[in-house]
């Protein structure tokens, strides 16, 4: 091997390299059952990110306009996330999906089901609020918030 290959290799991750040597990973989401491409297939995160921040936006005007009357109050930032906590639970637990997801044509289900779960969408707020497990993801995309809920977010 080149030296030049070995560093080229260190220097793009594991994925690459392994990539390289003739290993298939497959796409996002094959083993989950779920398709490539199109309705049902895994969230992108661009799609997901812009979801969270209509959601977060949502719930930091309900919080600084009907609950601390301005922004400037310190409490907002606590109110928001609890607003955003009741919003999530409320909306992902039922319908599947929250206004943020709506607008970016994503919804969460449940894996075994296919369907949402008020204890599935529960959990996964609450870790979602915590912040570190969705910043941990898995080969297929999935944050550890979905993994431990057992829920994937797809496409509609």
């Amino acid at each position: 091997m080149d030296k030049r290959e070995a560093i080229g290799s260190w220097l793009s991750g594991p994925r690459a390299a392994a990539e390289q040597a003739g290993v298939d990973f497959g796409y996002r989401g094959q083993q989950l059952g779920l398709p490539e491409e199109g309705p049902g297939s895994i969230a992108r995160p661009g799609r997901r990110l812009g979801a969270l921040a209509v959601d977060w936006a949502m719930s930091v005007l309900i919080a600084s306009q009907l609950i601390t009357q301005g922004y400037e109050v310190p409490a907002t930032s606590n109110w928001a996330l609890l607003v955003f906590l009741v919003m999530s639970v409320l909306t992902v637990g039922t319908i599947g999906y929250t206004p943020g997801k709506r607008l970016f044509g994503l919804r969460v289900v449940d894996l075994s089901t296919g369907r949402p779960s008020p204890l599935r969408g529960l959990l996964r707020s609450a870790l979602l609020c915590i912040a570190v497990p969705a910043l941990i993801w898995d080969r297929d995309g999935r944050g550890l918030h979905d993994r431990l809920a057992r829920t994937v977010e797809v496409r509609i």
